[in-house]
């Protein structure tokens, strides 16, 4: 198990769009908001406030579907740029505890303060001034997890949302663990999930019995992750440098693009989006691969990919052509992007705050 001295924070403020929008106009306050698109465009939920989540309005939800849910909901658009700036506000108060901060989205990191001197080195007493500062300083709350590794600490930072606080001390982690149901494990989606309940495995207790070379049978190399993450142990390291590995621009369409041609007459608006934020991410140089995505109308997704260094619009035609054909149905969403070379350093955090950047709370 990782050893008993690290000290691992994550920190998710609370609905954080929808807090941002209640910090700047109170009497939204008490009401079920959300921020998103717009219904008649088929907007989605970025997010929602905890009134709306009571009528099982959620992130990722079509704000239509939303909106049957919750008919008094409160619509609001995205405003990117006070997003922006409250999410520097708090980048800014993490990095006054320490260097090692891995920001996952505009308004959620994680924090390594194993060697951090404030408050002695206590792990919990620097979330509570952490949660606290940005109470005072940005104007909405924030939860968080502390545990000795990050898949335990994010699963904390949600066990007492909203305004909340969790802590699993090493002694603990093993009887934390032993009964969480297996989709709370990292990487353990609702396909996986499902594979795993149907060979009898719901908790971590379940998964306990399976040797590891049982699991890597089932589940390929993501078998070793099951046989640690079951256990606790997780050895990911706080990467202080995420490095961007894709830029990429998308269009849901109001109305379905009926056929291959409408889809190509597209192309060239999502191209231009994309050479844009390209040339924003100084990512010209650094191209390794094209690739397009599809969404059809009975939401099958695809994505097609091919190795190349430029931005060549003959090359994502025929990227589309090829897709288009393993669906060959109207498409509600186009979505084309570039793979970037690895360790290259230069590279701009565009993802982190860029207009399509979505709060995970």
């Amino acid at each position: 198990m990782d050893a008993p001295s690290r000290k691992i924070i994550h920190c998710d403020c609370d609905c954080f769009y929808a807090a941002v929008e209640m910090r700047d106009n109170p009497a939204l306050r008490g009401h079920p908001l959300a921020v998103g698109g717009r219904p008649d465009q088929r907007g989605v939920v970025a997010t929602c406030n905890y009134e709306a989540r009571r009528f099982g309005v959620r992130s990722a939800m079509a704000m239509s579907q939303a909106l049957q849910r919750c008919p008094d909901l409160i619509v609001l658009p995205p405003a990117m740029e006070k997003y922006r700036a409250a999410s520097k506000q708090i980048l800014a108060i993490y990095r006054d505890y320490t260097e090692l901060v891995e920001p996952l989205s505009l308004d959620e990191a994680y924090l390594d303060v194993t060697r951090a001197p404030h408050f002695k080195g206590s792990a919990t007493l620097i979330a509570q001034d952490i949660r606290a500062r940005i109470a005072a300083t940005v104007g909405i709350t924030a939860s968080a997890g502390i545990a000795p590794n990050k898949f335990l600490a994010k699963i904390a930072s949600d066990w007492n949302k909203p305004d909340g606080m969790f802590v699993i001390r090493p002694p603990e982690v093993d009887a934390f663990v032993a009964t969480l149901p297996v989709e709370k494990l990292f990487g353990v989606g609702k396909v996986t999930a499902a594979k795993l309940k149907k060979l009898g495995a719901h908790t971590c207790t379940d998964l306990r019995d399976w040797p590891m070379i049982a699991l890597q049978q089932h589940f390929g190399k993501f078998g070793e992750s099951l046989y640690r993450l079951c256990r606790g142990i997780d050895t990911r390291q706080v990467n202080a440098t995420r490095e961007r590995k894709s830029v990429s621009v998308e269009e849901t369409y109001v109305h379905d693009i009926p056929d291959l041609d409408g889809c190509l007459q597209q192309l060239p608006d999502l191209l231009q989006s994309l050479v844009a934020r390209v040339r924003r991410a100084g990512a010209e140089r650094h191209v390794r691969g094209l690739f397009v995505k599809l969404r059809f109308a009975n939401f099958r997704q695809t994505t097609v990919e091919c190795v190349g260094t430029a931005l060549d619009a003959p090359q994502f035609a025929r990227l589309l052509e090829t897709g288009y054909e393993r669906g060959r149905r109207p498409v509600r969403l186009l979505g084309v992007g570039i793979r970037v070379k690895e360790g290259e350093e230069d590279l701009q955090q565009l993802g982190l705050f860029d207009p399509d950047a979505r709060s995970d709370d």
